[in-house]
């Protein structure tokens, strides 16, 4: 029995599609794990970029939720998710191939890197709202947990295993080259997902309805919402400080802590073995203390392990990065399961894309903020210092969950169109009205 097969039990197992999904997630995760890895080793071993450089490449890589994110949701409202999903791996897969191609040539810049990550960022977005909009599509409500731990979990296992593999591609073969295996990894996703034999009918279009209505009215849903705007402003509380973590570490890492692109790719795989942890738990964890207790429990005690993070040094206090990275990431694992299932379970399917499309431009549409300011921060006073400030700030993430009604719930509504009130009534009002 494969990993699939492992990971999809019980119904989902038998579930043909559902698998075909779960494999092509596999395939460019993994590939997205080893370009974790070299994509910013690119920039500085093989580019010198400065620290604001580095910070700028990551900026580039979100920037595209905060220019596409919301007219993106609206628009795969009124269209299949399918063939978005596979069209944005495919172009995922060119951009991404002309990183190595162009070291070949020895023609690669930074202005390069800055338009990849840029393009990559908009087919991300094109296709994270359409995977979390196709799945309840293939999965009935009462599967969505199992089958979003499922998705969680596979992206665990190559955050353990990816950038292992991509250290050791870029100790073995160069920065450049490594990137081949994400361009892989996509081309595969696209393949499998071809194969999926669930077809959506296309929306029904509403007359005289324009894309500004749409967006204004995912916007509403998300906003009216008392449990969803503060699951947002968490998570993009959450999202600034990783963003501004990630602009700063591998500079971090090659230039304070003299790690080794090998070394590199070990600490990330350590680091990933509290996600793996977290997304193998998650089910079990919210059926023990519910779902809602889950959401603001998981942040509380895992937020403070980011201290540990500035404190590392050379040597064994190298650990101490690799512990704080595991603890948190186990809690950001548990917290997306519980979060994004609640999501898709509330919301009605027609408003599925522009909701996700929502959420994903209120909470991602602050990781380029983050990463220019750790870079701004990294280049002023030293990554350290960045590092310092990334750990002080996600001790602020709970603090928007237990000022909302998840403190005094265990249990999250069934869904909010069947609730007389409490969580959800308005939106779906809001809906109908529009």
């Amino acid at each position: 029995m494969n990993i699939i097969q492992r990971l999809a039990r019980g119904p989902l197992l038998g579930h043909r599609d559902f698998r075909l999904l779960l494999s092509g997630s596999a395939t460019s995760q993994f590939g997205s794990q080893v370009t974790l890895v070299a994509l910013p080793l690119v920039a500085v071993l093989e580019l010198d970029a400065s620290p604001f450089q580095v910070g700028l490449l990551t900026a580039a890589e979100t920037a595209a939720f905060l220019l596409v994110g919301l007219p993106a949701g609206a628009w795969l409202d009124r269209v299949r998710r399918l063939p978005v999903l596979i069209r944005a791996d495919v172009v995922r897969c060119l951009a991404v191939a002309s990183v190595p191609l162009a070291a070949a040539a020895d023609v690669l810049t930074m202005a390069q890197l800055y338009a990849v990550a840029l393009l990559t960022g908009v087919a991300t977005v094109f296709f994270d709202v359409a995977h979390q909009s196709f799945l309840p599509q293939l999965l009935p409500r009462d599967q969505l947990v199992a089958g979003n731990g499922a998705l969680e979990t596979v992206r665990s296992v190559a955050q353990v295993g990816g950038p292992g593999l991509g250290g050791g591609l870029v100790q073995l073969l160069g920065a450049p080259l490594a990137i081949v295996a994400d361009a892989l990894g996509y081309l595969a996703s696209a393949l499998l997902l071809v194969g999926i034999r669930t077809r959506e009918e296309v929306p029904e279009a509403v007359p005289g309805r324009s894309l500004r209505a749409d967006i204004g009215e995912g916007l509403a849903f998300v906003l009216k919402h008392p449990l969803l705007r503060m699951i947002a402003a968490a998570t993009a509380a959450s999202n600034l400080f990783a963003a501004l973590l990630m602009a700063v570490q591998t500079v971090f890492w090659v230039r304070v802590l003299d790690l080794s692109p090998g070394a590199i790719g070990l600490l990330l795989s350590v680091s990933a073995l509290g996600g793996l942890a977290g997304a193998l738990c998650a089910g079990p964890l919210a059926r023990r203390v519910g779902q809602a207790r889950l959401i603001w429990l998981s942040t509380v005690a895992t937020s403070p392990f980011a201290l540990l993070w500035p404190l590392a040094g050379r040597g064994a206090g190298v650990l101490l990065f690799a512990v704080g990275s595991a603890v948190v990431l186990f809690g950001a694992v548990v917290y997306n399961v519980a979060q994004v299932s609640f999501r898709q379970a509330i919301c009605p399917p027609a408003l599925l894309g522009r909701m996700n499309a929502t959420m994903r431009f209120l909470v991602w549409g602050t990781m380029p903020l983050g990463a220019l300011a750790g870079g701004a921060v990294a280049a002023a006073a030293g990554p350290r210092a960045a590092l310092w400030l990334c750990a002080v700030g996600f001790l602020t993430v709970p603090v928007p969950l237990l000022l909302s009604p998840l403190r005094g719930l265990r249990d999250l509504p069934a869904a909010a169109s069947d609730t007389e009130d409490g969580a959800g009534r308005e939106p779906a009002n809001a809906t109908v009205a529009d």
